[in-house]
């Protein structure tokens, strides 16, 4: 968890030019259009998208974790007893594994997301600092 939010807030603090991104394709992608492969179901979607993307799932992510800590500090011995008279599955332990080995694949790829983003901005900054650094003909 903390891998991602430091990867968004870098993210965040390097990409101050978004419009940077706009009509740039991941290069995994581009390398696949080169070698004749099918792109991905998110071929058409360009760096600034999934900047947008990255942006808006980060309150969705902080908000879920903060309504996570409010409900567990709000259940009560009543509860459990009340959800036991109900007959809820016995199996939550499992359940609550699987949901949780989700949540963090889905924040891993999300950081993954972040961090390969962050560095190609950071790789267009510098093609254009070069590219300013070289003499008009």
């Amino acid at each position: 968890m903390e891998q991602y939010f430091s990867a968004t807030h870098k993210m965040e603090q390097e990409v101050m030019f978004p419009s940077l991104l706009r009509g740039v394709f991941p290069q995994q992608q581009q390398q696949q259009q080169q070698d004749g492969a099918a792109p991905d179901a998110d071929g058409h979607t360009d760096l600034y998208e999934r900047y947008q993307q990255l942006k808006a799932i980060k309150p969705m992510v902080e908000k879920g974790l903060a309504s996570v800590t409010d409900q567990s500090s709000s259940s009560t011995d009543a509860d459990a007893d009340t959800a036991e008279d109900e007959g809820v599955d016995t199996n939550l332990e499992e359940r609550l594994s699987h949901h949780v080995n989700g949540l963090q694949q889905v924040l891993t790829d999300l950081t993954k997301n972040t961090k390969a983003l962050t560095r190609r901005y950071s790789q267009i900054l510098e093609e254009i600092h070069l590219s300013d650094d070289q003499p008009s003909s």
